[in-house]
């Protein structure tokens, strides 16, 4: 299991994360449902997106290291948000027709990690926006994904 490569390496680096993040967005500015919500997104969110999921796909610290993030930093961007169940299942659906855009990895592996991951991800997001505190302290680790294996993000 050493030579398994991280999902990161097995989507293909830095520039694939930014390549499908930058087409996400755009669809998500053309969306009924949540252009509304990343109407006032900064030029930089994007990147700061790739940024996020390519570290926690086991790539390099940009996210914490260059961009100044945290997972409490993430969560912190959807308190309070009231996300909705539809506004999520539209995410990801957006996230998976931009993935299949730009060439993403599509072997059932790859995909059911991702798709595993958005799932986790966009449902603590939705709870996480109908809190009014950041439920994840500053020193958290960012969360690791990979292929399934045991030690995930859940901790008991």
């Amino acid at each position: 299991m050493k030579d398994t490569p991280s999902l990161y390496n097995w989507a293909g680096g830095q520039a694939v994360f930014e390549k499908l993040t930058e087409t996400f967005y755009a669809k998500v500015l053309k969306d009924e449902l949540l252009e509304p919500v990343f109407r006032h997104m900064s030029s930089e969110h994007s990147r700061h997106v790739a940024h996020f999921i390519a570290e926690v796909f086991g790539g390099p610290k940009l996210y914490t290291d260059q961009d100044g993030g945290s997972h409490a930093g993430m969560v912190q961007h959807h308190v309070g948000r009231t996300l909705t169940e539809p506004q999520r299942r539209r995410w990801i659906s957006l996230l998976l027709d931009s993935a299949d855009e730009v060439g993403l990895a599509d072997d059932p592996e790859f995909r059911s990690a991702l798709v595993g991951y958005l799932e986790w991800g966009s449902r603590i997001a939705v709870i996480n926006s109908n809190t009014e505190e950041n439920p994840v302290k500053e020193d958290e680790p960012m969360p690791k994904w990979g292929w399934g294996e045991p030690g995930g993000p859940y901790q008991p």
